[in-house]
């Protein structure tokens, strides 16, 4: 008789770049195969509830194309010639070229590079513990939140808002900038249960009409860049129509009146003008948040690829205050809950030996630091050695053709720590194979969310892959940097976090999975005042005094509107380049993860440009004609596919796919820009004009 296998139900955290960073339940066959993994039920955030790409995360973990052995590499850069090599092998190369460069040239001269492969805090954040005690170049993160978050604490004061499972008690959600069904499924669960439960409407805001606005009641596709304009004529029609709460006004606000007085020219029929909208569908939306107080407004990160992110995020945040929804259970604002955790991160980033002098590098601007631009190098000596974890730039950082003009570089040494051979890895002179989440021991927090959480080891990885902890270790060791965080386990880490930030120890984490850290009621809602010093949002601003950065004011600053407006930075067609190009997250992928899964790659079937019919009839472009796209910064194919879900002008590239996907070898971020949004930076992904012609 066969004996049936053991299968256990463990607990994990999903550790991809996601505000939802879902609690999971997972599967474990016979202690060492991944099978099914659900959403777990326990933790009320997630619901049970998790993506279709997670869901099927066992065609990932088992790939038979993850890399298993350290490499070297032994033909041209990029032409993915490599020879096995032992761990001691490629760990004592690595250390040895490290020192040699940085005797010749200093230690500014090393960039450890990293993102968000993994959100956990361990496996994540501790590379910074060898750049700070090496005085490695430091890294300006700059590639998704710092526009968002920038323009979120201009009006709280602080990154952080009402309960988000309060969406769930709402009687009005608006989503707005996010593509939920998208990219946070979590979002949307909660709003069709409140639709369901209380009768509730739900408002979608996005550039095309995607799946989030499929299932809205109300969907409003406006131009891209324009939400500023759409918050201005929303909050003119609420004082308008007597839909301010002037005593909430009076008690929380700084400048309501002269706020006011300064939308008294921002009509509906201005807005209409700016944002492709009816001024019937803005009056719609104005008087569904004016009568309905309870309006909770889930901001998403689509603000912060615009060159006006700040600005617009900002001019959105304000409508819940003019109406006074702070005050009630389902209304507010909510964009991240990252300000309520607190992290004393000392040991897993070695802040106690951070050397302020150190230049800072901006993570978006890694194609002008590779190829020698003085600004970017903030003046500096060249980058000679990249150390990557978590992050894959040749697919997606924008302004492709420098980046991968420096990769390269002969001169440039590159050690890629990774789960697959991606592109960037193909670029480098080093691979090693890295675990991926169920294979090692991490803490996690929710951005979209409360929820501390412990995702422990499940199985052993396969081959020879190492945790990034164990890789930077071991690199430690060989390079002489001297910390007490190399010479502990991550439990051990993840224990001294928890205890120093307050939060507890990792026995009593471990034994409940997760833990609630939403702040009570009144905190949460900035019923004891905002997070400015005299307790009032801010509708009036001086940029430069947004604590969100201190890596220095960037872009054109001086120009900031000082009241919300719409704020005409954004990268404007124009005779030569009449279209404008997004490039929206797929479905399937989360930026370039998933896009080696086979079940992925079926769904999405090939990198497409969507193209009203109008647009596409003008151009003499039918559905399925391979289409160049083009402008200052190279040129991209695509297949064009037809959709009426877009404003004339407007074309969308649900991405990432990798390069090597498109015709010609060149990927959608080659048309996308690394200039630096005020105040602070940032990353203007769906800010680019275009042309469009039938390939030939």
């Amino acid at each position: 008789m066969t004996e049936l296998p053991r299968i256990a139900r463990l607990s994990s955290v999903c550790p991809h770049d996601c505000p939802s960073a879902c609690s999971l339940e997972v599967e474990v066959i016979d202690g060492k195969t991944i099978g099914r993994v659900r959403g777990n039920k326990r933790q009320s955030y997630t619901d049970g509830v998790i993506c279709a790409k997670v869901a099927r995360y066992a065609e990932r973990i088992h790939h038979p194309d993850r890399l298993l052995y350290p490499l070297r590499r032994v033909g041209p850069k990029g032409s993915g010639a490599f020879e096995r090599i032992s761990w001691d092998e490629a760990l004592d190369e690595i250390a040895g070229r490290f020192l040699a460069i940085e005797a010749e040239h200093g230690a500014e001269a090393v960039w450890p590079y990293y993102y968000a492969g993994t959100m956990g805090l361990v496996m994540r954040d501790g590379i910074n513990r060898l750049r700070h005690a090496k005085r490695y170049s430091g890294q300006y993160s700059t590639i998704c939140t710092t526009t968002a978050w920038t323009g979120f604490i201009a009006g709280t004061g602080k990154l952080a808002g009402p309960d988000p499972r309060e969406m769930a008690k709402s009687d009005c959600v608006v989503i707005w900038g996010t593509n939920a069904v998208h990219t946070q499924v979590n979002v949307m669960h909660h709003a069709v249960k409140a639709r369901k439960e209380r009768g509730a409407k739900i408002v979608a805001i996005d550039i095309y009409r995607n799946a989030t606005l499929d299932q809205a009641d109300l969907a409003l596709v406006l131009k891209p860049g324009t939400d500023g304009a759409l918050a201005c004529a929303v909050m003119h029609v609420l004082f308008r129509d007597g839909h301010a709460d002037r005593d909430y006004l009076a008690r929380f606000a700084d400048v309501p009146d002269e706020l006011e007085a300064h939308l008294a020219t921002r009509t509906p029929e201005w807005a209409a003008a700016i944002t492709g909208l009816s001024i019937a569908e803005i009056e719609e939306f104005a008087a569904l948040v004016g009568t309905r107080k309870k309006s909770f407004f889930r901001l998403g990160y689509g603000f912060a690829r615009q060159r006006n992110g700040a600005v617009n995020i900002h001019a959105a945040s304000c409508i819940p205050t003019v109406t006074g929804a702070w005050q009630y259970e389902g209304g507010g604002a909510f964009h991240s809950n990252s300000g309520i955790y607190k992290w004393r991160k000392g040991l897993i980033e070695g802040l106690d030996k951070i050397d302020r002098s150190v230049r800072q590098l901006d993570q978006s601007q890694i194609g002008r630091v590779l190829t020698g631009d003085a600004e970017a190098l903030r003046e500096g000596g060249q980058v000679r050695a990249l150390f990557i974890q978590n992050t894959n730039p040749v697919t997606v950082a924008p302004e492709q053709e420098l980046v991968k003009r420096g990769f390269a570089r002969d001169d440039l040494f590159t050690v890629v720590h990774e789960q697959f051979m991606t592109e960037t890895a193909l670029m480098a002179d080093i691979v090693l194979p890295a675990t991926q989440f169920m294979e090692h021991d991490d803490l996690y927090q929710g951005g979209g969310h409360q929820h501390i959480m412990w995702g422990g080891k499940l199985v052993d990885p396969p081959g020879e892959c190492r945790s990034n902890h164990e890789v930077i270790c071991a690199l430690s060791q060989r390079l002489g940097a001297e910390h007490r965080g190399f010479t502990m386990t991550p439990r051990e880490i993840v224990d001294w976090t928890l205890q120093e930030t307050g939060r507890g120890t990792l026995e009593e984490l471990v034994a409940n999975d997760f833990l609630d850290v939403q702040p009570d009621f009144e905190t949460a809602h900035y019923l004891n005042g905002f997070g400015w010093r005299d307790g009032k949002f801010r509708f009036k601003l001086d940029w430069t005094k947004v604590p969100n950065s201190n890596a220095g004011l960037v872009g054109p600053h001086e120009a900031l509107p000082a009241l919300p407006d719409h704020w005409g930075v954004i990268e404007a067609a124009d005779e030569e380049h009449p279209f404008r190009l997004a490039t929206s997250p797929a479905r399937n992928f989360l930026n370039s993860s998933f896009t080696e899964t086979p079940t992925a790659r079926k769904k999405e079937g090939a990198p497409t440009l969507m193209l009203h019919p109008e647009d596409a009839a003008g151009l003499g472009i039918a559905a399925g004609d391979h289409v160049t796209v083009g402008n200052r910064r190279g040129t991209v194919e695509l297949d064009a596919v037809l959709f009426d879900g877009l404003v004339r002008g407007v074309v969308i590239a649900e991405s990432i796919w990798p390069n090597g996907a498109h015709r010609g070898g060149r990927g959608i971020n080659t048309i996308t820009g690394a200039d630096s949004p005020a105040p602070y930076g940032g990353a203007a992904f769906h800010d680019n004009k275009v042309w469009i012609r039938k390939a030939v």
